[in-house]
This record gives C-alpha cells, sequence and structure tokens, in this order.
C-alpha cells in the first residue's frame, strides 16, 4: 500500500510540475514516457522469464479448473466497467472497458493508455487502478467474510501476484497463494495486449 501512495504522491509532483512549466517546453514533447514504456516493457519480460521455470512448476501443480479465475476476472471486470459506463455519461463504453483493462497493474497500462488514448484517460486509468490495488487491500478481511476466498484475488486482478498477495495469503490461507499467483501473473502477462487492443478497436 505504501508504493501505491508514494506513486500517487509523485503523480500530483508530476502535475504541479507541469502546472507551473518546471520543465523546458521542449522536454515535454519528447515523449519521454513512451521510451519509459518500451524499458518498462522490457523488465516485465525479465522478470517472467528470469523466474519461468516457477511459472511451470505452478502451472503444473493446478488443476485446469483454475484457469477460470483470471477469466472470471476479466469478464466481472469489463462487465462492471461497461455498467458504470451508463452511470458516468463523461466516459465512454470503449474508454471505460481500456480502463478496467488494467486489471491494477497501474504502471503499466497508464502508460499505454496515455499513447493510445491520452493523457486524459491515461491519468483516469492511474488513479483507478491505484484506487482498485489500495481499496483491495483495505478489504481483504471483509470481502472474505462476505463473498468468499476467491473474492480478493479476483478484486486484486493483477496485483494477487505481488502486492495483495501477502494479506490474501494471510486471510484466505496459503493453499490458496497458488491461485493469486496464477490468476495475478496471467493478467499481468494479457494486460499490454489487451488494453493495446481495446485502444485501438
Amino acid at each position: 500500500m505504501k508504493n501505491s501512495f508514494i506513486l500517487v504522491f509523485i503523480f500530483f509532483v508530476g502535475v504541479m510540475g507541469g502546472l507551473f512549466s518546471i520543465l523546458p517546453e521542449f522536454v515535454i514533447h519528447l515523449e519521454i514516457e513512451i521510451y519509459m514504456l518500451y524499458l518498462l516493457m522490457f523488465f516485465v519480460g525479465i522478470v517472467i522469464g528470469s523466474d519461468i521455470s516457477a511459472l511451470w512448476k505452478i502451472i503444473s501443480s493446478i488443476n485446469i479448473k483454475i484457469v477460470f479465475v483470471p477469466l472470471s476476472v476479466i469478464v466481472g471486470t469489463l462487465l462492471g466497467v461497461g455498467l458504470i459506463s451508463f452511470i458516468l455519461p463523461e466516459l465512454a463504453l470503449k474508454e471505460s472497458l481500456v480502463v478496467g483493462a488494467g486489471f491494477g497493474y497501474y504502471s503499466l497500462s497508464s502508460i499505454i493508455i496515455s499513447q493510445t488514448s491520452g493523457e486524459r484517460l491515461g491519468t483516469i486509468a492511474l488513479l483507478s487502478n491505484v484506487l482498485r490495488e489500495v481499496i483491495t487491500l483495505l478489504t481483504i478481511p471483509l470481502l472474505v467474510k462476505h463473498f468468499g476466498k476467491l473474492a480478493p484475488i479476483a478484486a486484486g486482478g493483477a496485483t494477487s501476484m505481488d502486492t495483495t498477495l501477502p494479506l490474501i495469503a494471510k486471510f484466505v490461507g496459503r493453499e490458496y497463494a497458488t491461485i493469486s499467483i496464477f490468476s495475478g501473473m496471467v493478467l499481468t502477462i494479457l494486460v499490454p495486449f489487451l488494453v493495446t487492443f481495446l485502444a485501438r478497436f
């Protein structure tokens, strides 16, 4: 949770910097964010590739039914944000789907969305996905109590493999940690592809 608050703080510092023109004008037009996206994708690939044996170990040790966990997260999230688009007329259905497809992976999805759909939607994606992580962390005990042990895994989205994993394991049991890691990993891998596809659809 600490990292989420730090990220939001840095974001608002950047907004203030833009408002008061701290950086020269030419720096703003260098499209630094696209190079940061390339770098981030590179490191995501390294992380996944460096632990590929662990990934196969997880896959081989679980029942095929576990695939329905990340699939249900995808369907549930997109249906949910689709309904929200009818409540918030400022957001088109396509925009809501693009933001929702971040699945809590705010660092990568917000950069991709800023590049493909504009900075306004990228900002919305950043804040909404950070909020998804924070709310999940704060409500895990309630989610388990009222909706079952898979609920916090679904709520965490892509974060269920890292930042929300310790609390998920604590409140639902270590036997669900494998499910949490698998679901989070699948969603993390799919985020850049799904966000890009929906943004260009």
